[in-house]
Protein backbone atom coordinates (compact mmCIF):
# COMPACT_ATOMS: atom_id res chain seq x y z
CA UNK A 1 0.00 0.00 0.00
CA UNK A 2 1.32 3.43 -0.92
CA UNK A 3 1.63 6.27 1.55
CA UNK A 4 1.67 9.95 0.62
CA UNK A 5 3.24 12.68 2.74
CA UNK A 6 3.76 16.39 2.29
CA UNK A 7 7.42 17.37 2.03
CA UNK A 8 9.46 20.35 0.89
CA UNK A 9 12.52 18.60 -0.55
CA UNK A 10 14.12 15.31 -1.52
CA UNK A 11 16.12 15.50 1.73
CA UNK A 12 12.89 15.55 3.69
CA UNK A 13 11.56 12.61 1.69
CA UNK A 14 14.82 10.79 2.46
CA UNK A 15 14.39 11.26 6.21
CA UNK A 16 10.76 10.17 6.00
CA UNK A 17 11.78 7.00 4.20
CA UNK A 18 14.60 6.17 6.62
CA UNK A 19 12.19 6.41 9.54
CA UNK A 20 9.65 4.26 7.71
CA UNK A 21 12.31 1.61 7.12
CA UNK A 22 13.12 1.32 10.80
CA UNK A 23 16.30 3.39 11.00
CA UNK A 24 16.62 4.58 14.60
CA UNK A 25 19.65 6.87 14.40
CA UNK A 26 21.39 9.12 11.89
CA UNK A 27 25.04 9.40 12.94
CA UNK A 28 26.41 12.51 11.28
CA UNK A 29 29.71 14.33 10.94
CA UNK A 30 28.53 17.34 9.02
CA UNK A 31 29.95 19.60 6.34
CA UNK A 32 28.64 22.11 3.82
CA UNK A 33 26.99 19.26 1.90
CA UNK A 34 24.62 18.69 4.85
CA UNK A 35 22.66 21.92 4.28
CA UNK A 36 19.59 20.15 2.77
CA UNK A 37 19.64 17.55 5.58
CA UNK A 38 19.88 20.21 8.30
CA UNK A 39 16.98 22.13 6.74
CA UNK A 40 14.91 18.96 6.38
CA UNK A 41 15.43 18.07 10.03
CA UNK A 42 14.37 21.57 11.08
CA UNK A 43 11.21 21.36 8.99
CA UNK A 44 10.22 17.97 10.35
CA UNK A 45 11.06 18.89 13.94
CA UNK A 46 8.63 21.82 13.66
CA UNK A 47 5.94 19.47 12.33
CA UNK A 48 6.69 16.75 14.91
CA UNK A 49 7.18 14.19 12.15
CA UNK A 50 8.86 10.85 12.83
CA UNK A 51 12.59 10.85 12.21
CA UNK A 52 15.73 8.84 12.82
CA UNK A 53 17.26 10.66 15.77
CA UNK A 54 20.22 12.79 14.63
CA UNK A 55 23.43 12.16 16.57
CA UNK A 56 26.11 14.79 15.85
CA UNK A 57 29.54 13.18 16.15
CA UNK A 58 32.67 15.37 16.05
CA UNK A 59 34.85 12.78 14.30
CA UNK A 60 34.13 10.27 11.53
CA UNK A 61 35.99 7.42 13.26
CA UNK A 62 33.64 7.75 16.23
CA UNK A 63 30.53 8.09 14.05
CA UNK A 64 31.15 4.88 12.11
CA UNK A 65 32.14 2.98 15.26
CA UNK A 66 28.96 4.11 17.03
CA UNK A 67 26.82 2.74 14.21
CA UNK A 68 28.92 -0.44 14.32
CA UNK A 69 28.41 -0.79 18.07
CA UNK A 70 24.68 -0.15 17.91
CA UNK A 71 24.19 -2.76 15.19
CA UNK A 72 26.53 -5.19 16.95
CA UNK A 73 24.14 -5.21 19.93
CA UNK A 74 20.77 -4.91 18.17
CA UNK A 75 21.34 -6.45 14.74
CA UNK A 76 19.66 -3.39 13.16
CA UNK A 77 21.52 -1.50 10.44
CA UNK A 78 21.87 2.26 10.91
CA UNK A 79 22.84 5.29 8.83
CA UNK A 80 26.09 7.21 8.96
CA UNK A 81 26.67 10.37 6.92
CA UNK A 82 30.03 12.10 6.53
CA UNK A 83 31.32 15.09 4.59
CA UNK A 84 32.22 14.39 0.93
CA UNK A 85 35.81 13.29 0.22
CA UNK A 86 37.53 14.29 3.50
CA UNK A 87 34.85 12.66 5.62
CA UNK A 88 34.96 9.47 3.59
CA UNK A 89 38.74 9.35 3.91
CA UNK A 90 38.60 9.78 7.70
CA UNK A 91 35.88 7.15 8.03
CA UNK A 92 37.45 4.48 5.82
CA UNK A 93 39.20 2.63 8.66
CA UNK A 94 35.87 2.17 10.39
CA UNK A 95 34.25 1.01 7.15
CA UNK A 96 36.98 -1.61 6.78
CA UNK A 97 36.23 -2.82 10.32
CA UNK A 98 32.50 -3.04 9.52
CA UNK A 99 33.25 -4.88 6.29
CA UNK A 100 35.45 -7.54 7.84
CA UNK A 101 33.03 -7.86 10.78
CA UNK A 102 30.02 -8.32 8.48
CA UNK A 103 28.20 -5.36 10.02
CA UNK A 104 25.32 -4.00 7.90
CA UNK A 105 25.50 -0.22 7.57
CA UNK A 106 24.15 2.44 5.24
CA UNK A 107 27.33 4.48 5.02
CA UNK A 108 26.66 7.70 3.16
CA UNK A 109 28.51 10.86 2.25
CA UNK A 110 27.59 14.14 0.76
CA UNK A 111 28.65 14.61 -2.83
CA UNK A 112 30.34 17.81 -3.84
CA UNK A 113 27.86 20.02 -5.75
CA UNK A 114 27.79 18.88 -9.37
CA UNK A 115 27.03 22.18 -11.04
CA UNK A 116 28.53 25.67 -11.30
CA UNK A 117 25.26 27.38 -12.23
CA UNK A 118 22.35 28.88 -10.30
CA UNK A 119 20.55 25.67 -9.32
CA UNK A 120 19.68 25.27 -5.67
CA UNK A 121 22.62 23.64 -3.92
CA UNK A 122 25.11 24.38 -6.70
CA UNK A 123 28.66 25.49 -5.95
CA UNK A 124 28.96 28.61 -3.85
CA UNK A 125 32.12 28.02 -1.76
CA UNK A 126 35.76 27.79 -2.80
CA UNK A 127 36.13 24.24 -1.47
CA UNK A 128 33.53 22.99 -3.93
CA UNK A 129 36.14 22.63 -6.67
CA UNK A 130 39.00 21.05 -4.74
CA UNK A 131 36.72 18.56 -2.94
CA UNK A 132 35.47 16.89 -6.12
CA UNK A 133 36.89 13.59 -7.32
CA UNK A 134 36.44 11.70 -10.57
CA UNK A 135 35.08 8.67 -8.72
CA UNK A 136 34.26 9.22 -5.04
CA UNK A 137 32.97 5.69 -4.57
CA UNK A 138 36.36 4.26 -5.55
CA UNK A 139 37.70 5.33 -2.16
CA UNK A 140 35.74 2.60 -0.41
CA UNK A 141 34.62 0.31 -3.22
CA UNK A 142 36.78 -2.58 -2.09
CA UNK A 143 35.23 -2.46 1.39
CA UNK A 144 31.52 -2.11 0.58
CA UNK A 145 29.07 -4.49 -1.06
CA UNK A 146 27.56 -1.83 -3.30
CA UNK A 147 28.05 1.84 -4.02
CA UNK A 148 25.97 4.35 -5.94
CA UNK A 149 25.35 8.06 -6.36
CA UNK A 150 21.79 9.32 -6.04
CA UNK A 151 21.19 11.07 -9.35
CA UNK A 152 17.52 11.97 -9.10
CA UNK A 153 15.06 12.51 -6.29
CA UNK A 154 12.59 10.36 -8.21
CA UNK A 155 14.78 7.32 -7.46
CA UNK A 156 15.04 7.84 -3.71
CA UNK A 157 12.78 4.95 -2.65
CA UNK A 158 14.29 2.37 -4.97
CA UNK A 159 17.85 3.39 -4.14
CA UNK A 160 17.36 3.36 -0.36
CA UNK A 161 15.42 0.09 -0.37
CA UNK A 162 18.08 -1.52 -2.54
CA UNK A 163 20.85 -0.24 -0.27
CA UNK A 164 19.17 -1.56 2.88
CA UNK A 165 18.38 -4.93 1.29
CA UNK A 166 21.96 -5.39 0.06
CA UNK A 167 23.64 -4.32 3.29
CA UNK A 168 21.54 -6.77 5.33
CA UNK A 169 21.81 -9.70 2.90
CA UNK A 170 24.19 -12.38 4.14
CA UNK A 171 27.08 -12.12 4.36
CA UNK A 172 26.20 -8.66 5.64
CA UNK A 173 28.41 -5.62 5.17
CA UNK A 174 28.33 -1.87 4.61
CA UNK A 175 27.14 -0.14 1.45
CA UNK A 176 28.05 3.36 0.26
CA UNK A 177 25.66 5.97 -1.07
CA UNK A 178 26.74 9.44 -2.14
CA UNK A 179 24.20 12.25 -2.01
CA UNK A 180 24.77 15.34 -4.19
CA UNK A 181 23.64 18.60 -2.64
CA UNK A 182 21.52 19.63 -5.63
CA UNK A 183 19.62 16.34 -5.59
CA UNK A 184 18.90 16.50 -1.85
CA UNK A 185 17.87 20.13 -2.17
CA UNK A 186 15.48 19.50 -5.05
CA UNK A 187 12.07 21.04 -4.24
CA UNK A 188 9.10 18.64 -4.22
CA UNK A 189 5.69 18.96 -2.63
CA UNK A 190 4.63 15.36 -2.14
CA UNK A 191 6.36 12.06 -1.58
CA UNK A 192 4.66 8.74 -2.24
CA UNK A 193 6.26 5.47 -1.16
CA UNK A 194 5.35 1.90 -0.36
CA UNK A 195 4.72 1.19 3.31
CA UNK A 196 6.72 -2.03 2.93
CA UNK A 197 10.25 -2.07 1.47
CA UNK A 198 10.48 -2.96 -2.19
CA UNK A 199 13.15 -5.56 -1.49
CA UNK A 200 13.90 -8.00 1.31
CA UNK A 201 17.40 -9.05 2.38
CA UNK A 202 18.58 -12.50 1.27
CA UNK A 203 19.01 -14.61 4.40
CA UNK A 204 18.78 -18.06 5.94
CA UNK A 205 20.52 -20.05 3.21
CA UNK A 206 21.15 -23.75 3.89
CA UNK A 207 23.72 -26.28 2.68
CA UNK A 208 22.35 -29.27 0.76
CA UNK A 209 21.19 -32.38 2.61
CA UNK A 210 23.95 -34.34 0.91
CA UNK A 211 26.66 -32.07 2.33
CA UNK A 212 25.06 -32.11 5.78
CA UNK A 213 24.98 -35.93 5.73
CA UNK A 214 28.59 -36.10 4.56
CA UNK A 215 29.78 -33.81 7.35
CA UNK A 216 27.71 -35.66 9.95
CA UNK A 217 29.28 -39.03 9.04
CA UNK A 218 32.78 -37.53 9.19
CA UNK A 219 32.13 -36.16 12.68
CA UNK A 220 30.57 -39.39 13.97
CA UNK A 221 33.60 -41.39 12.79
CA UNK A 222 36.13 -38.90 14.19
CA UNK A 223 38.38 -39.87 17.08
CA UNK A 224 39.50 -36.38 18.04
CA UNK A 225 37.26 -33.70 16.50
CA UNK A 226 37.63 -30.04 17.48
CA UNK A 227 35.77 -26.86 16.57
CA UNK A 228 37.37 -23.44 16.12
CA UNK A 229 35.36 -20.23 16.01
CA UNK A 230 35.82 -16.51 16.30
CA UNK A 231 32.60 -14.77 15.36
CA UNK A 232 29.76 -17.30 15.33
CA UNK A 233 28.18 -15.39 18.24
CA UNK A 234 27.42 -12.51 15.86
CA UNK A 235 24.06 -14.31 15.61
CA UNK A 236 23.04 -15.13 19.21
CA UNK A 237 20.62 -17.74 17.88
CA UNK A 238 23.61 -19.83 16.76
CA UNK A 239 24.87 -20.38 20.30
CA UNK A 240 22.39 -22.97 21.55
CA UNK A 241 22.61 -25.15 18.41
CA UNK A 242 26.39 -25.04 18.79
CA UNK A 243 26.11 -26.17 22.42
CA UNK A 244 23.81 -29.04 21.45
CA UNK A 245 26.06 -30.20 18.62
CA UNK A 246 29.27 -30.12 20.63
CA UNK A 247 27.75 -31.81 23.67
CA UNK A 248 26.29 -34.55 21.51
CA UNK A 249 29.76 -35.27 20.11
CA UNK A 250 31.90 -34.34 23.10
CA UNK A 251 33.70 -31.93 20.77
CA UNK A 252 35.67 -29.04 22.34
CA UNK A 253 35.29 -25.43 21.22
CA UNK A 254 38.39 -23.29 20.75
CA UNK A 255 38.41 -19.56 20.01
CA UNK A 256 40.89 -18.11 17.55
CA UNK A 257 40.29 -14.68 19.01
CA UNK A 258 37.00 -13.57 20.50
CA UNK A 259 34.82 -11.15 18.60
CA UNK A 260 31.59 -12.17 20.37
CA UNK A 261 30.44 -14.51 23.08
CA UNK A 262 30.34 -17.58 20.86
CA UNK A 263 29.89 -20.35 23.42
CA UNK A 264 29.18 -20.38 27.17
CA UNK A 265 32.64 -20.34 28.66
CA UNK A 266 31.58 -22.18 31.80
CA UNK A 267 30.72 -25.21 29.65
CA UNK A 268 33.31 -27.98 30.21
CA UNK A 269 33.78 -28.22 26.44
CA UNK A 270 35.04 -24.63 26.18
CA UNK A 271 38.76 -25.13 25.60
CA UNK A 272 40.08 -21.56 25.49
CA UNK A 273 42.32 -20.15 22.80
CA UNK A 274 45.32 -22.51 22.63
CA UNK A 275 44.51 -23.42 19.03
CA UNK A 276 48.13 -24.02 18.02
CA UNK A 277 48.53 -27.10 20.22
CA UNK A 278 45.09 -28.54 19.40
CA UNK A 279 45.16 -28.34 15.60
CA UNK A 280 48.01 -30.85 14.93
CA UNK A 281 46.33 -33.49 17.12
CA UNK A 282 42.84 -33.32 15.60
CA UNK A 283 41.61 -35.70 12.91
CA UNK A 284 38.55 -33.53 12.13
CA UNK A 285 38.51 -29.75 12.44
CA UNK A 286 35.34 -27.69 12.15
CA UNK A 287 36.01 -24.04 11.28
CA UNK A 288 32.98 -21.99 12.28
CA UNK A 289 33.00 -18.29 11.29
CA UNK A 290 36.75 -17.98 11.82
CA UNK A 291 38.79 -16.17 9.18
CA UNK A 292 42.17 -17.18 10.61
CA UNK A 293 41.60 -20.39 12.60
CA UNK A 294 45.35 -20.90 12.99
CA UNK A 295 48.54 -19.33 11.69
CA UNK A 296 49.96 -21.69 9.04
CA UNK A 297 53.52 -20.46 9.62
CA UNK A 298 53.32 -21.65 13.23
CA UNK A 299 51.03 -24.69 13.17
CA UNK A 300 48.81 -26.71 10.87
CA UNK A 301 46.56 -29.76 10.63
CA UNK A 302 47.61 -33.31 9.89
CA UNK A 303 47.66 -34.28 6.23
CA UNK A 304 45.08 -37.00 6.89
CA UNK A 305 42.74 -34.72 8.82
CA UNK A 306 39.40 -33.54 7.44
CA UNK A 307 38.45 -29.85 7.50
CA UNK A 308 34.80 -28.78 7.60
CA UNK A 309 34.03 -25.07 7.17
CA UNK A 310 30.72 -23.58 8.31
CA UNK A 311 29.60 -19.98 7.84
CA UNK A 312 27.73 -17.44 5.80
CA UNK A 313 30.87 -17.09 3.70
CA UNK A 314 33.10 -19.98 4.80
CA UNK A 315 35.69 -19.39 2.08
CA UNK A 316 35.94 -15.64 2.85
CA UNK A 317 35.59 -14.70 -0.79
CA UNK A 318 36.60 -11.07 -0.22
CA UNK A 319 40.03 -12.00 1.18
CA UNK A 320 42.59 -11.77 -1.66
CA UNK A 321 44.58 -14.78 -0.43
CA UNK A 322 43.53 -17.33 2.13
CA UNK A 323 44.90 -20.78 1.41
CA UNK A 324 43.31 -22.83 4.19
CA UNK A 325 42.34 -26.32 3.07
CA UNK A 326 38.60 -27.05 3.24
CA UNK A 327 37.28 -30.53 2.45
CA UNK A 328 33.59 -29.92 3.14
CA UNK A 329 32.09 -26.45 2.75
CA UNK A 330 28.77 -25.77 4.47
CA UNK A 331 27.72 -22.29 3.37
CA UNK A 332 24.66 -20.77 5.00
CA UNK A 333 23.30 -19.41 8.25
CA UNK A 334 25.21 -21.22 11.03
CA UNK A 335 22.16 -21.47 13.30
CA UNK A 336 20.37 -23.58 10.68
CA UNK A 337 23.45 -25.52 9.58
CA UNK A 338 24.32 -26.50 13.16
CA UNK A 339 20.75 -27.62 13.88
CA UNK A 340 20.60 -29.79 10.77
CA UNK A 341 24.04 -31.20 11.42
CA UNK A 342 23.02 -32.22 14.95
CA UNK A 343 19.87 -33.90 13.61
CA UNK A 344 21.87 -35.82 11.03
CA UNK A 345 24.34 -36.98 13.69
CA UNK A 346 21.48 -38.10 15.93
CA UNK A 347 20.06 -40.16 13.09
CA UNK A 348 23.41 -41.91 12.64
CA UNK A 349 24.09 -42.27 16.35
CA UNK A 350 27.29 -41.85 18.37
CA UNK A 351 29.33 -44.06 20.67
CA UNK A 352 28.34 -42.95 24.14
CA UNK A 353 31.50 -44.29 25.77
CA UNK A 354 33.70 -42.34 23.34
CA UNK A 355 31.75 -39.12 23.87
CA UNK A 356 31.90 -39.49 27.66
CA UNK A 357 35.68 -39.97 27.55
CA UNK A 358 36.08 -36.82 25.50
CA UNK A 359 33.91 -34.81 27.87
CA UNK A 360 35.88 -36.01 30.88
CA UNK A 361 39.16 -35.21 29.11
CA UNK A 362 38.20 -31.65 28.28
CA UNK A 363 36.59 -31.02 31.65
CA UNK A 364 39.90 -31.84 33.35
CA UNK A 365 41.78 -29.75 30.81
CA UNK A 366 39.50 -26.81 31.58
CA UNK A 367 40.20 -27.13 35.31
CA UNK A 368 43.94 -27.01 34.62
CA UNK A 369 43.58 -24.06 32.23
CA UNK A 370 41.46 -22.02 34.66
CA UNK A 371 43.84 -22.83 37.49
CA UNK A 372 46.80 -21.59 35.46
CA UNK A 373 44.96 -18.38 34.57
CA UNK A 374 44.10 -17.78 38.23
CA UNK A 375 47.72 -18.37 39.27
CA UNK A 376 48.91 -15.95 36.61
CA UNK A 377 46.60 -13.23 37.93
CA UNK A 378 47.56 -13.85 41.55
CA UNK A 379 51.27 -13.77 40.70
CA UNK A 380 50.84 -10.29 39.25
CA UNK A 381 48.85 -8.83 42.13
CA UNK A 382 51.73 -6.78 43.53
CA UNK A 383 53.63 -6.03 40.34
CA UNK A 384 54.42 -2.50 39.23
CA UNK A 385 53.70 -1.40 36.54
CA UNK A 386 50.30 -3.02 36.94
CA UNK A 387 50.01 -6.56 35.60
CA UNK A 388 47.31 -6.99 32.94
CA UNK A 389 46.23 -10.45 34.09
CA UNK A 390 45.76 -9.19 37.65
CA UNK A 391 43.88 -6.09 36.57
CA UNK A 392 41.66 -8.10 34.22
CA UNK A 393 40.81 -10.58 36.95
CA UNK A 394 39.83 -7.73 39.28
CA UNK A 395 37.67 -6.16 36.57
CA UNK A 396 36.02 -9.52 35.84
CA UNK A 397 34.51 -9.48 39.34
CA UNK A 398 32.17 -6.72 38.18
CA UNK A 399 31.18 -8.31 34.86
CA UNK A 400 27.79 -9.99 34.74
CA UNK A 401 24.66 -10.33 32.62
CA UNK A 402 23.93 -6.62 33.10
CA UNK A 403 27.27 -5.43 31.75
CA UNK A 404 28.71 -5.15 28.26
CA UNK A 405 32.48 -5.26 27.82
CA UNK A 406 33.85 -3.78 24.61
CA UNK A 407 37.53 -4.70 24.42
CA UNK A 408 40.08 -3.22 22.05
CA UNK A 409 43.37 -4.57 23.39
CA UNK A 410 42.68 -3.16 26.86
CA UNK A 411 42.19 -6.29 28.97
CA UNK A 412 43.06 -9.97 29.02
CA UNK A 413 39.65 -11.42 28.16
CA UNK A 414 40.73 -14.93 29.15
CA UNK A 415 40.61 -13.79 32.78
CA UNK A 416 36.80 -13.51 32.59
CA UNK A 417 34.16 -16.16 31.99
CA UNK A 418 31.43 -15.03 29.59
CA UNK A 419 28.29 -17.14 29.43
CA UNK A 420 25.60 -14.96 27.89
CA UNK A 421 25.49 -13.56 24.35
CA UNK A 422 25.80 -9.80 24.13
CA UNK A 423 27.96 -9.37 27.23
CA UNK A 424 31.34 -9.03 25.49
CA UNK A 425 32.69 -7.90 22.13
CA UNK A 426 36.25 -7.99 20.84
CA UNK A 427 38.23 -6.07 18.25
CA UNK A 428 37.33 -6.56 14.56
CA UNK A 429 39.66 -8.92 12.67
CA UNK A 430 40.88 -6.09 10.42
CA UNK A 431 42.38 -4.33 13.43
CA UNK A 432 41.55 -0.81 12.37
CA UNK A 433 42.42 0.90 15.64
CA UNK A 434 40.04 3.40 17.22
CA UNK A 435 36.96 1.17 17.06
CA UNK A 436 36.41 0.58 20.78
CA UNK A 437 35.42 4.05 22.02
CA UNK A 438 32.68 4.64 19.46
CA UNK A 439 31.52 1.02 19.56
CA UNK A 440 31.01 1.30 23.32
CA UNK A 441 28.96 4.48 22.90
CA UNK A 442 26.87 2.73 20.25
CA UNK A 443 26.41 -0.24 22.56
CA UNK A 444 25.25 2.06 25.36
CA UNK A 445 22.82 3.73 22.98
CA UNK A 446 21.46 0.29 22.09
CA UNK A 447 21.31 -0.96 25.68
CA UNK A 448 20.84 2.08 27.96
CA UNK A 449 20.07 -0.04 31.02
CA UNK A 450 23.34 -1.98 30.79
CA UNK A 451 26.67 -0.89 32.25
CA UNK A 452 29.01 -0.55 29.30
CA UNK A 453 32.75 -0.84 29.87
CA UNK A 454 35.23 0.00 27.13
CA UNK A 455 38.76 -1.34 27.64
CA UNK A 456 41.24 0.00 25.12
CA UNK A 457 44.97 0.32 24.72
CA UNK A 458 46.54 3.76 24.85
CA UNK A 459 47.33 3.65 21.13
CA UNK A 460 43.76 2.59 20.32
CA UNK A 461 42.39 5.38 22.49
CA UNK A 462 44.39 7.94 20.52
CA UNK A 463 43.18 6.53 17.19
CA UNK A 464 39.59 6.51 18.48
CA UNK A 465 39.49 10.30 18.96
CA UNK A 466 38.98 10.38 22.70
CA UNK A 467 37.94 14.03 22.60
CA UNK A 468 35.08 13.36 20.18
CA UNK A 469 34.00 10.29 22.14
CA UNK A 470 33.86 12.10 25.48
CA UNK A 471 31.93 14.99 23.92
CA UNK A 472 29.33 12.57 22.53
CA UNK A 473 29.16 10.68 25.82
CA UNK A 474 28.27 13.88 27.67
CA UNK A 475 26.01 15.38 25.00
CA UNK A 476 23.95 12.22 24.46
CA UNK A 477 23.93 11.17 28.13
CA UNK A 478 25.77 7.91 27.45
CA UNK A 479 27.77 7.17 30.62
CA UNK A 480 30.43 4.62 29.73
CA UNK A 481 33.39 3.45 31.79
CA UNK A 482 36.48 3.91 29.62
CA UNK A 483 39.61 2.03 30.65
CA UNK A 484 42.91 3.00 29.01
CA UNK A 485 45.63 0.38 29.34
CA UNK A 486 48.55 2.79 29.35
CA UNK A 487 51.76 0.85 28.69
CA UNK A 488 53.40 3.68 26.76
CA UNK A 489 54.03 1.68 23.59
CA UNK A 490 52.42 0.22 20.49
CA UNK A 491 52.88 -3.27 21.86
CA UNK A 492 51.64 -4.99 18.69
CA UNK A 493 54.53 -3.40 16.77
CA UNK A 494 57.04 -4.45 19.40
CA UNK A 495 55.73 -8.03 19.48
CA UNK A 496 55.69 -8.28 15.69
CA UNK A 497 59.32 -7.19 15.60
CA UNK A 498 60.27 -9.73 18.27
CA UNK A 499 58.41 -12.45 16.38
CA UNK A 500 60.08 -11.65 13.05
CA UNK A 501 63.52 -10.99 14.52
CA UNK A 502 63.64 -12.96 17.80
CA UNK A 503 67.44 -12.62 18.07
CA UNK A 504 67.73 -9.30 16.28
CA UNK A 505 69.20 -5.98 17.36
CA UNK A 506 65.90 -4.62 18.70
CA UNK A 507 65.36 -7.61 20.98
CA UNK A 508 69.01 -7.76 22.06
CA UNK A 509 69.24 -4.05 22.89
CA UNK A 510 65.63 -3.58 23.99
CA UNK A 511 65.35 -0.76 21.44
CA UNK A 512 61.98 -0.26 19.81
CA UNK A 513 62.05 2.67 17.40
CA UNK A 514 58.76 4.21 16.23
CA UNK A 515 56.77 2.39 18.90
CA UNK A 516 56.87 4.60 21.99
CA UNK A 517 53.99 6.62 23.39
CA UNK A 518 53.92 8.88 26.42
CA UNK A 519 53.07 6.85 29.48
CA UNK A 520 52.93 10.11 31.39
CA UNK A 521 49.98 11.48 29.40
CA UNK A 522 46.98 12.14 31.64
CA UNK A 523 44.17 10.53 29.65
CA UNK A 524 41.84 10.90 32.62
CA UNK A 525 41.90 14.68 32.22
CA UNK A 526 40.39 14.43 28.74
CA UNK A 527 37.40 12.70 30.30
CA UNK A 528 37.25 15.26 33.11
CA UNK A 529 37.04 18.02 30.50
CA UNK A 530 33.66 16.57 29.51
CA UNK A 531 32.36 16.40 33.06
CA UNK A 532 33.42 12.83 33.66
CA UNK A 533 35.24 11.10 36.49
CA UNK A 534 38.92 10.43 35.81
CA UNK A 535 41.62 8.67 37.78
CA UNK A 536 45.21 7.67 37.12
CA UNK A 537 46.08 4.31 38.71
CA UNK A 538 49.70 3.21 39.06
CA UNK A 539 49.53 1.31 42.36
CA UNK A 540 48.15 -2.25 42.05
CA UNK A 541 46.72 -1.96 45.57
CA UNK A 542 44.46 0.83 44.30
CA UNK A 543 42.98 -1.20 41.44
CA UNK A 544 39.90 -2.61 43.26
CA UNK A 545 39.00 0.77 44.76
CA UNK A 546 39.53 2.61 41.49
CA UNK A 547 37.21 0.24 39.64
CA UNK A 548 34.56 0.73 42.31
CA UNK A 549 34.85 4.52 42.20
CA UNK A 550 34.61 4.59 38.42
CA UNK A 551 31.59 2.29 38.40
CA UNK A 552 29.91 4.47 41.01
CA UNK A 553 30.31 7.47 38.73
CA UNK A 554 28.80 5.59 35.80
CA UNK A 555 26.04 3.66 37.56
CA UNK A 556 24.98 6.09 40.31
CA UNK A 557 26.06 9.54 39.18
CA UNK A 558 25.21 8.70 35.55
CA UNK A 559 28.35 10.27 34.11
CA UNK A 560 31.21 8.83 32.13
CA UNK A 561 34.44 7.75 33.77
CA UNK A 562 37.98 6.95 32.68
CA UNK A 563 40.65 4.94 34.43
CA UNK A 564 44.19 5.54 33.21
CA UNK A 565 45.89 2.27 34.17
CA UNK A 566 49.67 2.42 34.15
CA UNK A 567 50.51 -1.09 33.02
CA UNK A 568 53.35 -3.17 31.69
Amino acid sequence: MAKKVQVDSVAEAYLELLAARGIDYFFGNAGTDFAPIVEAYAARFSQEQRLPKPIPVPHEVTAVAMAHGYTMVTGKAQVVMVHTLPGTANATGGVINASRSNIPMLFTAGRNPLSEGDAIGSRDLSIHWAQESFDQGSMVREWVKWDYELRSGADIEGVVDRALAITQSEPAGPVYLTLPREVLGEVIEEFSYSEEPRMAPAKNQMPSNELISQAAKILVDAENPILITRASGRDPEAIQPLVELTEFLGMPVYEAGMAYVNFPQDNPLFAGNDVSSAVPEADVIVILEADVPWTPKRTGPREDSTIIAIGEDPLFLRYPIRGYRVDVTLAGAPKHTLKELAKAIQRIGVKTETVDKRKAKYSKAQERRLGALSNKAEAGASQTPINKAYFSRELSKYLNDDTILVSELGVDMSQAVFTKPGTAYGIPPSGGLGWGLGAALGAKLAAPDKTVICATGDGSYIFGSGTASHIVSEAQNLPVLFIVWNNGIWNAVKNATKSMHPEGHAAENDTWAITSLSQGFNYEMVCQASGGYGERVDDPAEVPGAIQRALYAVQVEKRQALLNIIGA
